[in-house]
């Protein structure tokens, strides 16, 4: 049928051939007044892509198009939507809807709404279709205005792309945390998370340090703006850092096999641990009494909000701050790559696929 009735996109059709992508049509939701049409030019391809299609976080809808970091072309507008017009370049990250009236909605915690949508995987309702949500390794997507935002000129798409889902993840954290002048920041794992909660903390002003179990990415991290890099790797590296850092970031995909209480005790009095990378396996057994020699504390969060992001892509543009992303053109063994490299933590530090009007020429 093609565009508007159907889009097209890199599906994969099980979880056993997790890296098997066959381009094919899928019916978006139903288009209503408040939705954006975006023709897609590229999209980030995040951990959770990863997670999702290959099973680690359980079981998802098949046959499933992934990828929640899209930047594009808005080409078709609802009539009520007021924030953008056709012809805008836009990003969408991972979530698509929520209700617009629960406590958290009106709290701007829509990242937090108990019915919230996500890019792809989630069911829409029937009102709005009932299908399933598919992502941004597509010709189009379809998502709600308020999750539809308008990028700054001076961002490249390319590098717009990953910091709809990793840059916001990370972002949001820092800002709700206060990070500024003042304050020492501790970033745990520089990768595709990682390295976005190193140039947002040293933008923000704080005094930022580095966690790697990995040496040979003690430049990259510098460059980005850590004042020192730690090797987590090295036999008592917490002892020097005791009650150092007023807010530690978890960006890491390994927190299975930590110590916490090593990570735990290099907090300041009343710190904070918080965890944004989402590891297959569980973490690692916690006692209460390991928050009692410094009164820290844990806690972890989801996304961030629409102000958020915008304040996110304006602390971007202004500073022009850059990322360290690997373009790879989008098709099936692209897909394929992609998502092998980022299994194998073979990136540095973030892939955004491109080359779409190339894998979409009749959209």
């Amino acid at each position: 049928m093609g565009y508007p009735d159907t889009f097209e996109g890199f599906m994969v059709e099980s979880q056993d051939t997790w890296t098997t992508f066959k381009k094919q049509e899928f019916k978006p939701k139903k288009f209503q007044e408040r939705d954006i049409d975006v023709e897609i030019e590229c999209c980030g391809v995040c951990g959770s892509d990863v997670h999702t299609i290959s099973g680690g976080w359980g079981g998802a809808p098949m046959p499933l198009c992934v990828g929640h970091e899209v930047i594009g072309k808005a080409v078709r507008v609802g009539d009520k939507v007021d924030s953008v017009k056709v012809g805008d370049r836009v990003g969408v990250g991972a979530q698509v809807w929520s209700c617009m009236k629960c406590k958290p909605c009106k709290m701007d915690n829509e990242n937090y709404c108990p019915d919230k949508i996500d890019t792809y995987g989630a069911p829409y309702p029937e009102e709005m279709g009932g299908v399933i949500a598919q992502g941004g390794y597509a010709s189009h997507i379809r998502a709600h205005e308020y999750f539809t935002f308008k990028v700054p000129d001076n961002i490249p798409s390319v590098e717009a792309a990953p910091m709809m889902c990793a840059g916001l993840t990370t972002y949001s954290p820092l800002a709700r945390a206060k990070i500024g002048p003042g304050k020492k920041v501790a970033i745990v794992g520089v990768g595709g998370l990682g390295h976005y909660g190193i140039l947002w903390a040293s933008a923000m002003g704080a005094e930022v340090y580095a966690l790697s179990h990995s040496p040979d990415k003690k430049d990259d991290a510098l460059k980005l703006g850590a004042k020192e890099f730690i090797t987590t790797k090295d036999k008592d590296w917490d002892k020097p850092w005791a009650f150092t850092f007023d807010f530690m970031l978890n960006a890491a995909d390994a927190t299975h096999e930590f110590d916490l209480a090593a990570y735990m005790g290099t907090l300041n009095i009343n710190g904070e641990m918080h965890h944004v990378g989402l590891p297959d396996k569980d973490l690692p057994p916690i006692k209460a009494q390991m928050f009692a020699p410094n009164g820290c504390k844990m806690g972890g969060s989801h996304i961030g909000n629409r102000p958020e992001m915008f304040a996110m892509l304006k602390l971007a543009s202004e500073k022009n701050l850059k990322p360290i992303i690997h373009p790879i053109p989008i098709s099936e063994a692209g897909c394929k790559e992609a998502v092998e490299g980022v299994r194998d933590n073979a990136v540095r530090y973030r892939y955004t696929l491109t080359d779409f009007d190339k894998a979409f020429p009749n959209r």
